[in-house]
Parts: structure tokens; sequence; C-alpha cells
């Protein structure tokens, strides 16, 4: 318990820091814990020290804890890829916000399931912007057009944009990610496209959220420096397979 807490302690301390630098302000940074492995007894101890947003990257994780977590007060992205087939079990388990939105076949699917229901929920739209094969989001060149397309859904609230950069002790092509992220935000918001907010940018994770906050992250996705390091490597969690 206390180290939990005191590896959240340090990591906003981290943010502090970081946004000091980039002068920006504390209150523009959000700390979600990425909780892919945690169990909901370990989760539930860093919501005791003020965590309030939580993701999980696979869907049968979410069924899981979901009994255990519902009665605390918090709010549940989703970040990992989400196969079509799963639409339903997201809104059924509480997820709040999409945060891996990157093809129309889902976001139609989502759309669909929403109307059916008589709900809407968030999404941000992941961009692959450090052009991986391994990784999911659509290309940058065509982010804007899948904004676009994706805003015509009533349903579908879209509040910025999410990247997974690319993972490299080389801080400066890590930069580069987050950089061209921040570039497509504008280049959206200079278009002025209906039900569109470009309020949030979700990049950067425990070993480069200082380079994402100077890159202007409103959301950094933070796992391992809080919970300690998983049995398996980030990949496995990440790539579930394309449709």
């Amino acid at each position: 318990m206390e180290t939990i807490h005191q590896n959240i302690e340090t990591i906003n301390q981290r943010i502090s820091k970081a946004c000091k630098k980039a002068g920006r302000s504390r209150e523009e940074v959000k700390l979600l814990l990425a909780t892919k492995t945690v169990s909901a007894e370990r989760i539930k101890l860093a919501m005791d020290a003020g965590c309030t947003l939580i993701a999980e990257n696979k869907v049968q994780e979410l069924k899981e804890k979901f009994d255990d977590l519902k009665e605390i007060p918090h709010t549940t992205h989703f970040i990992g890829n989400l196969q079509s087939n799963k639409v339903k079990e997201i809104i059924r388990y509480g997820v709040d916000c999409l945060e891996s939105v990157d093809r129309m076949s889902l976001s139609e699917k989502l759309h669909k399931r929403l109307v059916f229901e008589g709900k809407t929920m968030e999404v941000l739209i992941q961009v692959n912007t450090s052009y991986e094969e391994s990784k999911f989001g659509v290309r940058p060149e065509n982010a804007v057009e899948l904004v676009r397309k994706v805003a015509q859904f009533e349903t579908l609230k879209i509040k910025g944009l999410m990247t997974i950069g690319l993972f490299s002790a080389e801080d400066e092509k890590v930069r580069m990610c987050f950089q061209l992220l921040k570039s497509i935000q504008n280049q959206i918001v200079a278009e002025n496209i209906p039900n569109v907010e470009m309020k949030e940018l979700s990049m950067g994770m425990s070993g480069d959220l200082e380079i994402a906050i100077e890159e202007g992250a409103t959301i950094v996705r933070v796992g391992t420096a809080i919970f300690g390091k998983r049995e398996f490597p980030d990949s496995y969690y990440w790539n579930e397979g394309k449709e």
C-alpha cells in the first residue's frame, strides 16, 4: 500500500516538475492509471491516494474487475485495440471513453450499439505516429479524414487524439511522435469540424511522460512506475490482432 502511494506521489512530482519546465499549469495534465494485469485490490489502493482515472487494455480484465470497483467513484478509459465484436461489452462494463478509435468499421459498430442503448460515449482517435507495423492507429496522413467521418456519428463525442510513442531510448525520436500528434491536433482545430473537440492529447507513459508534457499532453498513461513491472512485455498488451 505504502509503495503504491509513494509511487503515485513520485509520479505527481514528475508531472508537476515537467509542467513547470514547460510553462504549463499542473491542472492541464491528468494522470491516467494503466491498470492492465493489476488486481482490483491494488487499484483500490491507488484510488485511496486520490486517483480516479483508470484505463484497461483488455475487455476480459475490464469484466473481471467491474464488480469490485463499481461502487467507487471513478472514470474508466479503454486504451487497447478493440475488436468490433466486443463493442457491446465495453458499454456494459462502464467505459466512459474509448481512446483507441482507429477505423470506421469500429466507429460504425459502436455508433449502432449506442443508438440502440440510447447512450453516447467520449472517444479519442488513435494515431500511429511511429509508423510501426506492430502498432494500432490510423496513419497520420489519414487522421484528419477519419475524424471528419467519425464526427458524423452523433453518439460519438470526439474529445481529442491518442498515440503510443516509439518505444525507444532516443528521446528525440520519441519527441517527434508527440510533436506529430500535436500538429495533427492543430490541423483538426483549424478545420473546425462540427461535433469535434480537440481538448485532449493522450500521450506519454512511465518512461517518457516529461517529453509528452513538454509537447502538449493532457493525459499521461502510467502503469509500471506505479504498480511495478509486469510479467509480459508491453507489446503483449497492445497487439491483439488486426481485423
